[in-house]
C-alpha cells in the first residue's frame, strides 16, 4: 500500500508555503494539478483529491492557454463542501515549466508541464539516432530550467550501444546520456537516482519511444497503457493520450506526456545558443559581431564547416532552429501588436460608454 500522501510527497516547499500565504488567509487550500482534460483538473492536495475547475476571473484574466492551470501546477482551491468540484482560484508562480508552440497555426504557448526539476528526453533506438531530433528536444528540455538528461530506450533492440551514446554524447553536450531498456527486468536502474522524495520529472520524445514504458518500470506496475511500434513506417500510437502526474511509492513524481508529432520552439533563443557551444566558441572569430552564421562575409562558424572542423549537418541544424526561432519571434511580435491594437479598442469603446453615461442629463 503507498504512504499517506502529503504536501511533502506532492513537491511542497517552504518557500511555496510562503507564497501561499495571502491565498491561506482567504480559507483557500494548497494542491497540485495531475491531470487536465477540457479545462477540467484532477488536483492532488493533502490527503484530498478533487475535480475542480478554473475560476471566471483567472479565464478572464488570463492572456493565453500559458496563464492557465497546467499539469505540475500549484494551485489554491476552494473545496466544494457538498462534494460538487473545486474551484481553482490562484496559480502559484511557476518555478520551471516546459513549452512550445501549439501545434497549428496559432500563435500560442503551449505550456507541457510546470515545476519540473529533471526532464528525460527519450529516444528509442529501435531505429538509428536522430542527433538534430536530440538537438531539437534538448533545447525546449533546457528553456524549462529544469536539468536536461538523454534517455536512449530499447539498448536491446541497438546493433551497437557504445557507437549510439557516444553519438548522442556529441549533440548532448553537457547533458547526461543513459542507454536503457524498459523491455528488460532492471533495465531502468540507470534513471532511478533522479527520483527522490518530493522531486518531479518528467518525460518527452516522440511517439514510439517508450516513455510510458520507462514510467511503468519505475512506478513498478502497469499504470499507462503502452502500444507496439507500427512496422512500416516505426511510429508509434499515442498510447498516452493526456498529461498526467503520478506519485510513485518509492519516492518522486513523474509526468508522463503523450508523443509530440510536432514540437515548434517558443522563445528558445538563449537556449538554442547554450544547446550549441561549440558555435559559440567559433563565433570569437566572426567578422562581425552580429554574425547569424548564415551569408555574412568572413564568418569563423562556415569557415570551419567548409574545413571539416565543425559537422556540416550539425550546423545545418542550428540554422534551421535559429530561423524556426526567428519566425516565431516574429509571429510572437505580431500577436503582441494585434493584442494591443485589441485591447486599445476596447478601452477606447469603454471609455466612449462611460462619457456617454456621465454626459446624460
Amino acid at each position: 500500500m503507498p504512504p499517506p500522501l502529503t504536501l511533502e510527497t506532492l513537491g511542497w516547499t517552504d518557500a511555496l508555503a510562503h507564497l501561499f500565504q495571502p491565498f491561506g488567509a482567504q480559507g483557500l487550500v494548497p494542491g497540485r494539478v495531475c491531470l487536465e482534460h477540457n479545462h477540467v483538473y484532477r488536483v492532488l492536495g493533502a490527503h484530498h483529491e478533487w475535480l475542480a475547475e478554473a475560476a471566471g476571473r483567472i479565464k478572464y484574466e488570463a492572456t493565453g492557454r500559458h496563464e492557465l492551470p497546467a499539469v505540475g501546477d500549484w494551485v489554491a482551491i476552494r473545496p466544494d463542501e457538498a462534494g460538487g468540484r473545486a474551484l481553482i482560484r490562484g496559480i502559484l508562480p511557476r518555478r520551471t515549466w516546459f513549452s512550445r508552440k501549439a501545434a497549428g497555426r496559432q500563435t500560442e504557448e503551449q505550456v507541457i508541464a510546470a515545476n519540473i526539476d529533471t526532464v528525460f528526453v527519450v529516444f528509442g533506438l529501435d531505429h538509428p539516432v536522430k542527433p538534430r531530433a536530440i538537438e531539437r528536444y534538448l533545447v525546449v528540455g533546457r528553456r524549462s530550467g529544469a536539468e536536461a538528461v538523454v534517455v536512449l530506450n530499447k539498448a536491446d533492440m541497438s546493433q551497437d550501444v557504445a557507437a549510439d551514446i557516444a553519438e548522442a554524447v556529441g549533440v548532448g553536450g553537457e547533458a547526461h546520456v543513459h542507454a536503457v531498456s524498459a523491455a528488460r527486468p532492471g533495465g531502468v536502474a540507470a534513471l532511478e537516482p533522479y527520483l527522490r522524495t518530493g522531486r518531479t520529472l518528467a518525460l518527452i520524445g516522440p511517439s514510439g519511444a517508450g516513455k510510458s514504458s520507462i514510467v511503468n518500470r519505475l512506478l513498478g506496475n502497469e499504470l499507462l497503457p503502452t502500444g507496439e511500434v507500427r512496422e512500416w513506417d516505426q511510429r508509434g500510437r499515442h498510447t498516452s493520450v493526456h498529461r498526467q502526474l503520478v506519485v510513485r511509492a518509492e519516492g518522486g513524481l513523474i509526468v508522463d506526456t503523450p508523443g509530440m508529432r510536432e514540437l515548434q520552439l517558443w522563445d528558445a533563443d538563449e537556449t538554442v545558443e547554450a544547446s550549441f557551444a561549440d558555435v559559440g566558441a567559433l563565433a570569437d572569430g566572426c567578422r562581425f559581431r552580429d554574425c547569424l552564421h548564415d551569408h555574412e562575409p568572413g564568418c569563423a562558424v562556415k569557415a570551419a564547416v567548409a574545413a571539416g572542423a565543425m559537422d556540416a549537418e550539425r550546423y545545418a541544424g542550428y540554422l534551421k532552429l535559429q530561423k524556426e526561432q526567428a519566425a516565431v519571434g516574429r509571429l510572437r511580435d505580431a500577436r503582441a501588436l494585434l493584442d494591443a491594437k485589441r485591447d486599445g479598442k476596447a478601452g477606447s469603446k469603454a471609455m466612449k460608454a462611460i462619457q456617454k453615461e456621465r454626459d446624460r442629463p
